[in-house]
């Protein structure tokens, strides 16, 4: 496929698979844009084929895992030494590396993230919770910068974007507790639901709702902290590149927030964000980002996880 079509595809996949993503995405200068959704493509069909899902939806089961990674693993490899794959969303991860010189790193920090997935790993404490957003999200975000233009050793900023895809993780954990726990996954700490006093495989009863509530609500504390890390590295971007930043800051963080509010009913309907709430966070994002110069340039709390450097 020419670069044309891989991009033509690549944003029918953003469409279809995250509509908050592909509303922030608009933002972008087109250029950045369509890196964006090269970038996209690839992650999604990573995780698609892991999970034996379609766009992120209808995940279920599968009888291979271990293998459906490996096979992620190699053509991403493929990719990314500039070899055709003969699949339009791995081809699309070469040209956006091509173009941008993206670390391999980061890429294949990824595929081990879903590798913990594969091995139905779950975390023990919350160092081993933060370890995981970072292959599954973290990583995602400094690859996103590094498409926005920041240099792959700017470690500051690559952090803050790390920062960003941390929220993001910890939301959608928040969120999808009851969803993964229909495939047999779990990605609270047991550390956390030994001190709730909620046995292995349970949290999902009736009678531990109300102690799931309180972790859930632990998590978008979380989540909060990291996105308002991140907003202040939207301060080195360009204006087109913040706007789109602090929108999908604000547009995701409101799922972080839902979850927290509605409190034990948090599980009875998938949170969203509803489409007037995302124009409304682009609405308030332009402006954010036309005044970005005046975000206080604090250094990055200390207290925070940080992203393992480089090996």
């Amino acid at each position: 496929m020419t670069r044309a079509e891989l991009v033509t595809a690549a944003r029918e996949s953003i469409a279809k698979g995250s509509k908050s993503f592909a509303a922030a995405s608009q933002l972008f200068a087109p250029a950045t844009r369509e890196r964006a959704w090269l970038l996209y493509a690839w992650c999604r069909r990573c995780d698609d084929m892991v999970d034996g899902q379609d766009h992120g939806h209808g995940m279920r089961r599968v009888d291979d895992p271990m293998a459906r990674v490996d096979e992620a693993r190699a053509m991403t490899a493929m990719a990314l030494a500039g070899k055709p794959t003969g699949d339009p969303a791995f081809d699309a991860l070469g040209v956006v590396a091509a173009e941008t010189a993206l670390p391999h790193r980061f890429a294949f920090d990824l595929i081990d993230g879903f590798r913990l997935d594969a091995e139905e790993w779950q975390p023990r404490g919350e160092d081993d919770l933060y370890r995981y957003c970072y292959h599954v999200a973290g990583a995602v975000g400094c690859m996103m910068a590094v498409v926005m233009g920041v240099p792959a050793d700017d470690d500051a900023i690559l952090d803050r974007a790390c920062d960003l895809g941390l929220a993001f993780q910890l939301a959608n954990i928040a969120r999808d507790v009851e969803e993964d726990d229909r495939v047999g996954r779990c990605y609270l700490p047991q550390e956390w639901l030994a001190e709730m006093d909620v046995p292995p495989g349970q949290h999902m009863k009736p009678p531990f709702r109300d102690r799931l509530v309180v972790l859930s609500r632990r998590l978008a504390t979380r989540a909060a902290l990291h996105e308002d890390s991140a907003r202040v590295g939207a301060k080195r971007l360009d204006r087109r590149s913040a706007w789109a930043v602090l929108a999908a800051a604000g547009i995701y963080g409101d799922i972080a927030r839902e979850v927290a509010r509605r409190g034990p009913a948090a599980w009875d309907h998938r949170v969203s964000t509803g489409k007037a709430a995302k124009l409304a966070w682009i609405a308030k994002a332009g402006v954010q980002a036309a005044r970005r110069g005046a975000i206080p340039d604090m250094p990055r709390d200390p207290a925070l996880w940080t992203r393992p450097r480089d090996r």
